[in-house]
């Protein structure tokens, strides 16, 4: 079996592009995998091409072997979006190989240790802030408005939310509180703000009140501090009994200072790549959570990074807000992987997100019931894709 081509295909999805890689071999066997440029990593398609020159002619189903030549060529900057290609080519040569060998992906790594994967809402309440016109929903402007969303998932059969921090508008509606990312006043600095630890605690009481006392609720703060703020905000949120508190830093002995001060979990990781990355946050134990995201990573590392967290006693979730093709191998992972806590999944999303795929997933009751059809489950309409070009 020789690898014979190479594409990349792109899609419009309301805020964002959708990307899908596709390998075809001499037998006519085609995986694909999903990523995403837009997050900081613009130009990773022109990475993934100039690393794709090297597979024509290769045997897809010696994947360990591919990736580490590819690494040998990114060694010099093996993170970032370098790390990020080679994760596009190692996924869609998995689904390669378990469809040659008629499996699911998680059976070529020891099979699913379960069939339904609990799944949290993601980023419950922010989008209907922020985009309510692509998602086809009705905008979320106060309190009340976030109250009904959280008891909307309660109804829905899901166990868990994830929400952003909020902060009140000059106007008197909510907006997202959003600058580590440079999008409103704030930035660089970070500074903690009064207010918006006010309006936070009116955002998680009213969530609270929706959706009941069995919902999990867990809080992503992002970037959006230094540890100077973080100390201040998990103060403020210590009294609501968060799943978890999910944040970003790059030091992993003032993640470990944040994490003694919290009385509930933290979770973190998102950002972290390979084993290399992971390591001096488990060895400081900063984290009850480690957060992997499998399209950045590589199916193949994620499944290491999530044994070595085992051995220091730690779950992982995946950092999964994409496309429907990015929520089965993210699944095909929590599956496959013993210390996992929870999936996570965009259930607001634009309406015809599930046109990109042959098989989307399945929901019952809050859990993603695991296919086993050869390879990840589902292959990419590439006739929705093309009838749907990128708007940027």
């Amino acid at each position: 079996m020789k690898i014979v081509k190479v594409e990349d295909l792109h899609a419009d999805a309301g805020w964002r592009t959708t990307s899908f890689l596709k390998i075809t071999t001499a037998d006519g066997i085609v995986g694909w995998s999903e990523y995403s440029e837009n997050v900081g990593n613009a130009g990773l398609t022109a990475t993934i091409r100039a690393m794709a020159e090297k597979l024509p002619g290769q045997n897809p189903m010696r994947l360990e072997w591919i990736m580490a030549q590819l690494y040998t060529h990114a060694v010099p900057a093996w993170s970032g979006i370098n790390q990020q290609a080679m994760a596009a080519i190692g996924n869609a040569l998995l689904d390669i190989k378990g469809k040659a060998l008629g499996v699911p992906v998680h059976a070529l790594f020891g099979g699913a240790l379960r069939d339904r994967l609990p799944v949290y809402w993601s980023h419950c309440g922010s989008y209907r802030v922020r985009f309510p016109e692509f998602c086809g929903v009705t905008p979320v402007r106060d309190y009340d408005g976030l109250q009904r969303l959280a008891e909307e998932v309660r109804q829905r059969g899901f166990r868990a939310l994830k929400t952003n921090i909020m902060m009140l508008e000059p106007d008197g509606s909510i907006g997202n509180f959003r600058p580590g990312f440079g999008s409103m006043p704030g930035f660089p600095e970070l500074n903690p703000q009064p207010s918006v630890m006010r309006s936070l605690q009116r955002q998680l009481e009213a969530m609270r009140a929706g959706a009941g006392p069995d919902v999990e609720i867990m809080l992503d703060a992002n970037f959006h501090f230094r540890t100077e703020g973080y100390l201040q905000l998990v103060r403020t949120v210590e009294p609501f009994n968060l799943a978890w508190l999910e944040l970003d830093i790059y030091d992993a002995d003032s993640l470990a200072l944040l994490r003694r001060e919290a009385g509930f979990p933290i979770a973190s990781g998102e950002s972290l790549y390979t084993r290399r990355g992971y390591r001096p946050f488990l060895d400081a134990y900063a984290m009850d959570v480690a957060i992997v995201d499998v399209l950045w990573n590589g199916f193949l590392e994620s499944m290491k990074i999530a044994a070595m967290a085992d051995a220091y006693e730690v779950n992982v979730a995946p950092h999964n807000f994409y496309g429907h093709l990015a929520d089965h191998i993210s699944a095909h992972f929590a599956a496959a992987t013993p210390n996992l806590r929870i999936l996570e999944m965009d259930i607001d999303d634009v309406p015809w997100k599930s046109e990109f795929v042959t098989h989307p997933p399945v929901i019952e009751n809050g859990a993603f019931v695991l296919p086993d059809r050869p390879g990840w489950g589902t292959d990419v309409d590439e006739t929705a894709v093309r009838r749907r070009p990128p708007r940027h």
